[in-house]
Protein backbone atom coordinates (compact mmCIF):
# COMPACT_ATOMS: atom_id res chain seq x y z
CA UNK A 1 0.00 0.00 0.00
CA UNK A 2 0.85 3.47 -0.79
CA UNK A 3 0.00 5.88 2.68
CA UNK A 4 1.70 9.42 3.22
CA UNK A 5 1.79 11.54 6.19
CA UNK A 6 1.13 15.33 5.41
CA UNK A 7 1.82 18.12 7.85
CA UNK A 8 0.37 21.76 6.17
CA UNK A 9 3.04 23.68 8.23
CA UNK A 10 6.85 24.34 6.92
CA UNK A 11 8.78 22.32 9.86
CA UNK A 12 12.18 21.30 9.35
CA UNK A 13 12.89 18.17 7.54
CA UNK A 14 15.62 16.79 8.82
CA UNK A 15 16.30 14.02 11.37
CA UNK A 16 14.43 15.51 14.20
CA UNK A 17 11.20 15.65 12.23
CA UNK A 18 11.95 12.24 11.52
CA UNK A 19 12.01 11.16 15.16
CA UNK A 20 8.32 12.26 16.04
CA UNK A 21 5.33 12.62 14.62
CA UNK A 22 4.19 12.40 11.61
CA UNK A 23 7.43 12.14 10.08
CA UNK A 24 7.90 8.95 12.43
CA UNK A 25 4.90 7.53 11.57
CA UNK A 26 6.11 7.36 7.94
CA UNK A 27 8.87 5.58 8.55
CA UNK A 28 6.89 3.30 10.78
CA UNK A 29 4.82 2.70 7.42
CA UNK A 30 8.03 1.85 5.70
CA UNK A 31 9.21 -0.72 8.71
CA UNK A 32 5.64 -2.58 7.82
CA UNK A 33 6.46 -2.62 4.19
CA UNK A 34 4.36 0.18 2.88
CA UNK A 35 5.18 3.02 0.31
CA UNK A 36 5.02 5.97 2.36
CA UNK A 37 6.93 9.63 2.06
CA UNK A 38 6.03 12.64 4.32
CA UNK A 39 4.73 15.81 2.72
CA UNK A 40 5.32 19.09 3.86
CA UNK A 41 4.65 22.93 2.23
CA UNK A 42 8.03 25.40 1.70
CA UNK A 43 11.02 25.37 0.14
CA UNK A 44 13.49 22.26 0.32
CA UNK A 45 15.65 22.74 2.96
CA UNK A 46 19.36 21.68 3.62
CA UNK A 47 18.79 19.09 6.16
CA UNK A 48 15.62 17.55 4.86
CA UNK A 49 15.45 13.63 4.67
CA UNK A 50 14.97 11.92 1.39
CA UNK A 51 11.52 10.52 2.29
CA UNK A 52 10.37 14.54 2.61
CA UNK A 53 8.10 15.72 -0.51
CA UNK A 54 8.11 19.66 -0.18
CA UNK A 55 5.25 21.40 -2.52
CA UNK A 56 3.32 24.99 -2.41
CA UNK A 57 0.90 25.29 -0.29
CA UNK A 58 -1.18 25.68 -2.83
CA UNK A 59 -0.95 21.73 -4.02
CA UNK A 60 -2.14 20.74 -0.53
CA UNK A 61 -5.22 22.36 -1.30
CA UNK A 62 -6.04 20.64 -4.66
CA UNK A 63 -7.47 17.18 -5.31
CA UNK A 64 -6.17 17.13 -8.81
CA UNK A 65 -2.67 17.24 -6.78
CA UNK A 66 -3.66 14.42 -4.45
CA UNK A 67 -4.84 12.51 -7.01
CA UNK A 68 -2.42 12.29 -9.44
CA UNK A 69 -0.18 11.12 -6.28
CA UNK A 70 -1.98 7.85 -6.08
CA UNK A 71 -2.36 7.18 -2.75
CA UNK A 72 -4.20 4.68 -0.49
CA UNK A 73 -4.06 6.58 2.71
CA UNK A 74 -2.58 9.77 3.90
CA UNK A 75 -2.87 10.93 7.84
CA UNK A 76 -3.02 14.66 8.10
CA UNK A 77 -1.42 16.20 11.04
CA UNK A 78 -3.58 19.36 11.28
CA UNK A 79 -5.16 19.46 14.42
CA UNK A 80 -8.28 19.66 13.15
CA UNK A 81 -7.61 23.09 12.86
CA UNK A 82 -10.30 25.89 10.63
CA UNK A 83 -7.31 27.02 8.47
CA UNK A 84 -6.66 23.70 7.39
CA UNK A 85 -9.67 22.03 6.40
CA UNK A 86 -9.27 22.86 2.52
CA UNK A 87 -6.09 20.93 2.98
CA UNK A 88 -8.63 17.67 4.69
CA UNK A 89 -11.54 18.69 1.57
CA UNK A 90 -9.09 18.08 -0.86
CA UNK A 91 -7.82 14.45 0.19
CA UNK A 92 -11.19 13.61 0.45
CA UNK A 93 -12.34 14.93 -2.37
CA UNK A 94 -9.20 13.16 -4.55
CA UNK A 95 -10.71 9.82 -3.35
CA UNK A 96 -8.05 9.21 -0.84
CA UNK A 97 -8.54 7.59 2.67
CA UNK A 98 -8.30 10.13 4.78
CA UNK A 99 -6.78 10.02 8.89
CA UNK A 100 -7.25 12.95 10.86
CA UNK A 101 -4.95 13.13 13.64
CA UNK A 102 -6.18 15.22 16.31
CA UNK A 103 -2.59 16.48 18.55
CA UNK A 104 -4.33 16.92 21.66
CA UNK A 105 -6.19 16.63 25.03
CA UNK A 106 -9.83 17.03 23.26
CA UNK A 107 -10.73 20.26 24.99
CA UNK A 108 -10.91 22.03 22.42
CA UNK A 109 -14.15 23.57 22.58
CA UNK A 110 -16.44 24.59 25.43
CA UNK A 111 -18.92 21.71 23.44
CA UNK A 112 -16.66 19.10 24.50
CA UNK A 113 -17.57 19.74 28.24
CA UNK A 114 -17.58 23.17 29.69
CA UNK A 115 -16.56 22.45 33.17
CA UNK A 116 -13.21 20.98 31.79
CA UNK A 117 -12.83 23.71 29.22
CA UNK A 118 -13.30 26.09 31.88
CA UNK A 119 -10.52 24.63 33.79
CA UNK A 120 -8.23 23.90 30.96
CA UNK A 121 -8.37 27.78 30.12
CA UNK A 122 -7.07 28.61 34.03
CA UNK A 123 -4.32 25.82 33.02
CA UNK A 124 -3.50 27.32 30.19
CA UNK A 125 -3.44 30.83 31.13
CA UNK A 126 -0.98 30.22 33.89
CA UNK A 127 -3.45 29.23 36.60
CA UNK A 128 -3.13 32.96 38.41
CA UNK A 129 0.72 32.74 38.27
CA UNK A 130 2.54 35.96 36.84
CA UNK A 131 1.64 38.79 35.73
CA UNK A 132 -1.70 38.88 33.23
CA UNK A 133 -2.44 35.84 34.03
CA UNK A 134 -6.35 36.49 34.74
CA UNK A 135 -6.40 38.43 31.87
CA UNK A 136 -5.50 35.98 29.69
CA UNK A 137 -8.03 33.44 31.15
CA UNK A 138 -10.61 36.15 30.91
CA UNK A 139 -9.56 36.40 27.27
CA UNK A 140 -9.09 32.79 25.97
CA UNK A 141 -12.61 32.18 28.18
CA UNK A 142 -14.47 35.13 26.31
CA UNK A 143 -13.32 34.02 22.70
CA UNK A 144 -13.78 30.36 22.89
CA UNK A 145 -17.15 30.91 24.73
CA UNK A 146 -18.38 33.72 21.61
CA UNK A 147 -16.19 33.58 18.31
CA UNK A 148 -14.93 29.59 19.64
CA UNK A 149 -18.73 28.75 19.14
CA UNK A 150 -20.01 30.84 16.47
CA UNK A 151 -16.75 31.01 14.02
CA UNK A 152 -14.49 27.99 15.18
CA UNK A 153 -16.89 25.46 15.80
CA UNK A 154 -18.62 25.26 12.30
CA UNK A 155 -15.34 25.43 10.49
CA UNK A 156 -13.80 22.47 12.54
CA UNK A 157 -16.79 20.73 11.99
CA UNK A 158 -16.38 21.03 8.43
CA UNK A 159 -12.48 19.81 8.83
CA UNK A 160 -13.28 16.82 10.91
CA UNK A 161 -16.23 15.88 8.19
CA UNK A 162 -14.06 14.98 5.55
CA UNK A 163 -12.28 12.04 7.26
CA UNK A 164 -12.39 8.77 7.32
CA UNK A 165 -10.96 8.01 10.92
CA UNK A 166 -10.86 11.15 13.69
CA UNK A 167 -7.83 9.82 15.58
CA UNK A 168 -7.22 10.55 19.23
CA UNK A 169 -3.97 10.27 20.80
CA UNK A 170 -5.27 8.90 24.14
CA UNK A 171 -8.84 7.27 25.42
CA UNK A 172 -9.81 10.58 27.39
CA UNK A 173 -9.44 12.68 24.51
CA UNK A 174 -11.47 10.20 22.51
CA UNK A 175 -14.14 10.32 24.88
CA UNK A 176 -13.89 14.57 24.21
CA UNK A 177 -14.45 14.15 20.63
CA UNK A 178 -16.53 11.54 20.42
CA UNK A 179 -19.02 13.91 22.59
CA UNK A 180 -17.73 16.78 20.41
CA UNK A 181 -18.55 15.36 17.22
CA UNK A 182 -22.17 14.00 17.65
CA UNK A 183 -23.05 17.72 18.35
CA UNK A 184 -20.84 18.46 14.96
CA UNK A 185 -22.50 15.58 12.84
CA UNK A 186 -24.10 13.12 14.54
CA UNK A 187 -23.32 9.20 15.21
CA UNK A 188 -21.76 8.91 12.05
CA UNK A 189 -19.19 11.44 12.96
CA UNK A 190 -18.94 9.86 16.11
CA UNK A 191 -18.30 6.58 15.29
CA UNK A 192 -15.64 7.58 12.72
CA UNK A 193 -13.00 8.91 16.47
CA UNK A 194 -10.87 6.17 17.22
CA UNK A 195 -8.05 5.92 19.48
CA UNK A 196 -4.30 6.37 18.03
CA UNK A 197 -1.39 7.30 20.28
CA UNK A 198 1.61 8.93 18.87
CA UNK A 199 4.27 6.63 17.77
CA UNK A 200 7.96 6.65 19.17
CA UNK A 201 11.10 5.59 18.14
CA UNK A 202 12.08 1.68 18.49
CA UNK A 203 15.52 2.87 20.22
CA UNK A 204 13.52 3.44 23.34
CA UNK A 205 13.00 0.10 24.85
CA UNK A 206 14.35 -2.17 27.44
CA UNK A 207 17.52 -2.44 27.89
CA UNK A 208 20.06 -5.15 29.56
CA UNK A 209 21.62 -1.52 31.71
CA UNK A 210 20.41 -1.65 35.23
CA UNK A 211 17.82 0.69 36.46
CA UNK A 212 19.13 2.69 39.56
CA UNK A 213 17.95 5.06 41.94
CA UNK A 214 17.09 7.70 39.42
CA UNK A 215 14.13 10.01 37.96
CA UNK A 216 14.70 11.53 34.84
CA UNK A 217 13.10 14.73 34.19
CA UNK A 218 13.17 16.23 30.54
CA UNK A 219 11.32 19.48 28.99
CA UNK A 220 11.48 22.76 27.60
CA UNK A 221 12.66 24.44 30.63
CA UNK A 222 12.41 27.94 29.06
CA UNK A 223 8.46 27.30 28.43
CA UNK A 224 7.68 28.35 31.90
CA UNK A 225 4.04 28.40 31.74
CA UNK A 226 3.66 24.62 30.55
CA UNK A 227 6.45 23.00 31.81
CA UNK A 228 6.79 24.21 35.40
CA UNK A 229 11.01 24.75 36.03
CA UNK A 230 9.54 26.50 39.21
CA UNK A 231 7.93 23.07 40.61
CA UNK A 232 10.98 21.00 39.10
CA UNK A 233 12.71 22.93 41.13
CA UNK A 234 10.49 23.14 44.74
CA UNK A 235 10.06 19.20 44.01
CA UNK A 236 13.33 18.15 43.23
CA UNK A 237 15.02 20.06 45.81
CA UNK A 238 13.18 18.55 48.39
CA UNK A 239 12.89 15.13 47.24
CA UNK A 240 16.76 14.60 47.11
CA UNK A 241 17.11 15.93 50.98
CA UNK A 242 14.56 13.86 51.92
CA UNK A 243 16.01 10.73 50.18
CA UNK A 244 19.68 10.62 50.34
CA UNK A 245 20.18 8.16 47.43
CA UNK A 246 18.33 9.04 45.26
CA UNK A 247 19.45 10.95 42.14
CA UNK A 248 17.45 13.28 39.19
CA UNK A 249 19.03 13.35 35.63
CA UNK A 250 17.23 16.92 33.92
CA UNK A 251 17.66 16.64 30.24
CA UNK A 252 16.82 19.97 28.16
CA UNK A 253 17.67 24.02 28.00
CA UNK A 254 18.93 24.66 31.24
CA UNK A 255 17.91 27.98 31.53
CA UNK A 256 19.43 30.86 33.99
CA UNK A 257 17.38 29.82 37.02
CA UNK A 258 17.69 26.43 36.46
CA UNK A 259 22.05 26.80 36.72
CA UNK A 260 21.02 29.19 39.86
CA UNK A 261 19.14 26.95 41.53
CA UNK A 262 21.47 23.83 41.25
CA UNK A 263 24.15 26.29 42.35
CA UNK A 264 22.41 27.47 45.37
CA UNK A 265 22.46 23.58 46.78
CA UNK A 266 24.70 22.13 48.92
CA UNK A 267 27.58 19.92 47.85
CA UNK A 268 25.29 16.27 48.77
CA UNK A 269 22.42 17.19 47.06
CA UNK A 270 24.30 19.07 43.56
CA UNK A 271 26.16 15.97 43.50
CA UNK A 272 22.90 13.96 42.87
CA UNK A 273 21.53 16.65 40.32
CA UNK A 274 22.44 16.84 37.29
CA UNK A 275 21.46 19.67 34.21
CA UNK A 276 22.34 17.78 31.23
CA UNK A 277 21.19 20.27 29.10
CA UNK A 278 19.62 19.55 25.59
CA UNK A 279 20.82 15.90 24.90
CA UNK A 280 20.86 13.59 21.43
CA UNK A 281 18.63 11.15 21.01
CA UNK A 282 20.71 8.70 21.82
CA UNK A 283 21.93 9.53 24.93
CA UNK A 284 18.48 10.73 25.76
CA UNK A 285 17.29 6.83 25.55
CA UNK A 286 20.51 5.64 27.82
CA UNK A 287 19.13 8.31 30.40
CA UNK A 288 15.71 6.71 30.31
CA UNK A 289 17.35 3.03 29.88
CA UNK A 290 18.87 3.63 33.66
CA UNK A 291 16.49 5.63 35.55
CA UNK A 292 13.80 3.65 37.48
CA UNK A 293 10.96 6.93 37.14
CA UNK A 294 10.13 9.59 34.60
CA UNK A 295 8.87 12.82 36.57
CA UNK A 296 6.61 15.90 34.45
CA UNK A 297 5.90 18.77 35.88
CA UNK A 298 3.81 20.20 32.77
CA UNK A 299 0.89 21.73 34.13
CA UNK A 300 -0.30 20.35 30.42
CA UNK A 301 0.41 17.79 27.54
CA UNK A 302 -1.24 17.15 24.20
CA UNK A 303 -0.01 13.40 24.45
CA UNK A 304 3.32 14.01 26.28
CA UNK A 305 6.24 11.88 23.72
CA UNK A 306 8.72 11.78 26.68
CA UNK A 307 7.09 10.30 28.51
CA UNK A 308 5.88 7.53 26.59
CA UNK A 309 9.63 7.17 25.66
CA UNK A 310 9.74 6.88 29.05
CA UNK A 311 7.47 4.18 29.10
CA UNK A 312 8.98 2.49 26.46
CA UNK A 313 12.25 2.33 28.57
CA UNK A 314 10.54 0.52 31.29
CA UNK A 315 10.28 3.69 33.39
CA UNK A 316 7.19 4.51 35.71
CA UNK A 317 5.95 8.04 34.94
CA UNK A 318 4.58 10.36 37.74
CA UNK A 319 3.14 13.54 37.14
CA UNK A 320 -0.06 16.18 38.00
CA UNK A 321 -3.58 14.30 37.57
CA UNK A 322 -5.26 17.57 35.53
CA UNK A 323 -7.67 17.47 32.75
CA UNK A 324 -4.92 19.06 30.53
CA UNK A 325 -2.87 15.70 31.21
CA UNK A 326 -5.70 13.49 29.28
CA UNK A 327 -3.22 10.96 28.26
CA UNK A 328 -1.08 10.24 31.28
CA UNK A 329 -4.01 8.67 32.71
CA UNK A 330 -3.63 5.82 30.10
CA UNK A 331 -0.05 5.88 30.97
CA UNK A 332 -0.56 4.64 34.49
CA UNK A 333 -3.05 1.89 33.22
CA UNK A 334 -0.97 -0.92 32.73
CA UNK A 335 0.54 -0.71 36.54
CA UNK A 336 3.48 1.86 34.67
CA UNK A 337 3.17 5.04 37.28
CA UNK A 338 1.34 7.16 39.60
CA UNK A 339 -0.42 10.74 39.33
CA UNK A 340 -0.23 13.36 42.21
CA UNK A 341 -3.81 14.02 43.64
CA UNK A 342 -3.17 17.48 44.24
CA UNK A 343 -1.19 19.21 41.46
CA UNK A 344 0.75 21.46 43.79
CA UNK A 345 4.93 20.65 45.08
CA UNK A 346 3.48 18.66 48.03
CA UNK A 347 1.55 16.58 46.13
CA UNK A 348 3.93 15.75 43.32
CA UNK A 349 6.64 15.22 45.92
CA UNK A 350 4.63 12.81 48.03
CA UNK A 351 3.40 10.81 44.55
CA UNK A 352 7.37 10.53 43.72
CA UNK A 353 8.42 9.18 46.89
CA UNK A 354 5.94 7.10 46.89
CA UNK A 355 6.75 5.88 43.26
CA UNK A 356 10.26 5.07 44.09
CA UNK A 357 8.70 3.08 47.81
CA UNK A 358 6.89 0.71 44.66
CA UNK A 359 10.15 0.31 43.09
CA UNK A 360 11.90 -0.71 46.45
CA UNK A 361 9.53 -3.05 47.13
CA UNK A 362 9.36 -4.84 44.28
CA UNK A 363 6.22 -3.57 42.86
CA UNK A 364 7.13 -2.63 39.66
CA UNK A 365 8.08 -4.42 36.37
CA UNK A 366 10.34 -2.62 34.11
CA UNK A 367 10.53 -5.26 31.60
CA UNK A 368 6.72 -5.75 31.59
CA UNK A 369 6.20 -1.86 31.51
CA UNK A 370 8.82 -1.61 28.32
CA UNK A 371 7.35 -4.92 26.40
CA UNK A 372 3.76 -3.57 27.28
CA UNK A 373 4.43 0.18 25.91
CA UNK A 374 6.68 -0.49 23.11
CA UNK A 375 4.17 -3.10 21.95
CA UNK A 376 1.54 0.14 21.81
CA UNK A 377 3.40 2.89 20.80
CA UNK A 378 6.66 1.87 18.87
CA UNK A 379 6.13 3.73 15.15
CA UNK A 380 5.73 -0.16 13.21
CA UNK A 381 2.97 -1.03 15.70
CA UNK A 382 1.07 2.17 15.64
CA UNK A 383 1.27 2.28 11.63
CA UNK A 384 -0.01 -1.87 12.12
CA UNK A 385 -2.93 -0.42 14.02
CA UNK A 386 -3.85 2.37 11.25
CA UNK A 387 -3.37 -0.17 8.25
CA UNK A 388 -5.86 -2.17 10.10
CA UNK A 389 -8.21 0.25 10.73
CA UNK A 390 -7.85 1.22 6.68
CA UNK A 391 -8.52 -2.45 5.81
CA UNK A 392 -11.41 -2.86 8.40
CA UNK A 393 -13.05 0.05 6.71
CA UNK A 394 -12.71 -0.58 3.33
CA UNK A 395 -14.55 -4.27 4.34
CA UNK A 396 -17.26 -2.74 6.18
CA UNK A 397 -17.77 0.28 3.39
CA UNK A 398 -16.97 2.57 5.55
CA UNK A 399 -15.03 4.74 3.33
CA UNK A 400 -16.79 7.36 1.73
CA UNK A 401 -17.28 8.44 -1.46
CA UNK A 402 -16.13 11.82 -2.27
Amino acid sequence: MRIFTCTPVAFGGGPDFFARDSGLLCRGFQAIGCESMAVMPGERMPEDEADLIRTEFENLESAVWWRAQALDGVVLYAWGRPKFRKVAAAIHEAGIFLVLNQDNGGLVSPLAGLRDWLEEQWILAGQGRGPGAWLRFLKLTLRGLSAGLVLTDPLRAAHLKQGDVIACVSPKAAEHYRKLCRIYGGTDLAARVRMVPHAVESRFRFSDAPKRRQVACVGRWQDVVQKRPWLLMEVVGTLVTSDEEVSVVIAGTATKELIEWRRGLDDARRGRVHLRGRVGRDELAEILAESEVFYSPSAFESFGIAAAEALCSGCSVVAGRSVSMAAFEWFMSENSGMLAEKDDAPGHLKALQDELNRWDQGARDPVRTAGVWCERLHADEVAKKLLEITHSSARSGDHRSP
